[in-house]
């Protein structure tokens, strides 16, 4: 496993956008992205930072269902 690299919110929200994801909605520093699964949900808020930490990074990956390779 290599190293997570530093991300914005932006960049992390263009991230999820490219694999399905859409803003729903921004409440004051945090951007909540939707994807529709098969009857279900999956949301992920994401702080609209301009680093986002590596351990709230790896909730938004674990959270978004997405290969930790993504964000390498």
């Amino acid at each position: 496993m290599g190293k997570l690299k530093v991300f914005s919110g932006k960049e992390v929200c263009q991230i999820l956008e490219a694999h399905g994801f859409e803003k729903v909605r921004q409440r004051g520093s945090h951007i909540v992205m939707q994807k529709q699964i098969s009857g279900s949900t999956v949301t992920v808020p994401v702080p609209d930072h301009k680093e986002i930490r590596a351990g709230t990074l790896m909730s938004i990956i674990r959270q978004s269902g997405l290969q930790r390779s993504e964000f390498e």
